[in-house]
């Protein structure tokens, strides 16, 4: 028989689910009646049967048959989706979020905002760049190097720069090269990196047609710079040392060594925080929903961050499931806006 959702448990039901999965957040033990009881006009018996009850339907597990008993992922899932009373951000993590975020090149911006999720949150945090292929190319410079060396310079409309050096086969004087990124600038300015490639081959394919040096040259200069090739953004990981100062982490070597491994896979981590990019609003993936590692006590709380409309990356806590997750989203949630208000404004 599956169990009720969280809106069909009886409200007893869910208030002590809901106490118990509170008490493990503060404490990290397991729960007993006794803890309970005095908060509550209920007898030890009859919280003891409520709890059996729950543990039977998997929200709630005994670590061992002397103990109180703990949450599953099945019972943190239906807390954060039902129970949970996410609270408002204190005026002092707004004040703070607010004095620390300002606006600086893309890098920083990121770091800085990677460091102050971990100070916040006391989690590991994590956040990545703009996607360089969705970047809106703001302008194109070209410096001479050498006679066959060409340095092509690619600023994005967040403030991301992005060198590519261009080996030439053909001669281009500094004139030419000047004439050549005032066609491009007014040719492809303000589009993605995407929709350049696309630009390039219709140009050059129309450019075939015509007797233009100059323009073909040009176009040959902007299809070098801009590889038809998918660019992994930077990824910035701060506070995983965080994990140690949790007992079900730090006195467990191999756990330990599994997530310091995880966190320094890339393409994991990417994997993990498109999908928040894909679901467009803050998201948390608790256990084994995140695919972060086969670690079962590791919660993910992610936002995407934007630029006007358009979502350019995201960023995410990660840190044990039983973080306070009515203070740490609305961090997150938070602290996301605040760089999309920065880069907005740009």
């Amino acid at each position: 028989m599956a169990a009720p959702r969280g809106d069909e448990l009886p409200k007893r039901e869910r208030e002590l689910l809901r106490a118990v999965i509170q008490e493990f957040i503060h404490t990290g033990g397991p729960v007993g009646s006794n803890a309970l009881a005095p908060k509550y006009e209920l007898s030890p018996a009859t919280i003891r049967s409520v709890l059996a009850d729950l543990e039977a339907l998997g929200y709630l597990q005994k670590p061992h048959t002397s103990a109180g008993r703990v949450p599953t992922e099945k019972g943190f899932r239906l807390y954060v989706d039902s129970l949970l009373k996410v609270r408002s951000l204190r005026p002092r993590d707004r004040e703070r979020i607010e004095q620390s975020l300002a606006p600086a090149p893309l890098p920083e911006l990121m770091a800085e905002a990677g460091k102050l999720l971990h100070s916040l949150t006391h989690h590991a945090a994590v956040v990545i760049a703009p996607n360089p292929d969705r970047t809106r190319i703001r302008r194109i410079e070209f410096v001479k190097l050498r006679q066959d060396r060409v340095l092509a310079i690619l600023v994005g409309s967040e403030g991301l720069v992005q060198n590519r050096l261009i080996s030439l086969d053909f001669p281009m004087g500094g004139s030419e090269l000047e004439q050549a990124k005032n066609y491009l600038n007014e040719l492809l300015g303000e589009l993605s990196l995407e929709q350049i490639h696309e630009r390039i081959r219709a140009e050059r394919e129309a450019e075939q047609a015509l007797y233009d040096q100059l323009r073909q040259k040009s176009l040959e200069l902007a299809r070098r710079a801009f590889p038809d090739i998918e660019i992994e953004p930077d990824v910035f990981v701060t506070g995983e040392a965080s994990f140690l100062d949790e007992p079900i982490f730090a006195e467990d070597v191999e756990t330990m060594r599994k997530l310091f491994a995880a966190l320094a896979e890339k393409d994991r981590l990417l994997h993990i925080l498109r999908r928040s990019i894909e679901g467009k609003e803050i998201q948390i993936f608790i256990g084994a929903e995140s695919e972060f590692s086969d670690i079962a006590s590791v919660s993910l709380v992610t936002a995407p961050y934007t630029q006007g409309d358009r979502i350019l990356g995201a960023m995410a806590v990660i840190g044990p499931t039983r973080m306070n997750y009515g203070v740490v989203i609305p961090q997150v949630q938070y602290t996301a806006r605040a760089v999309s208000r920065i880069l907005s404004d740009e």
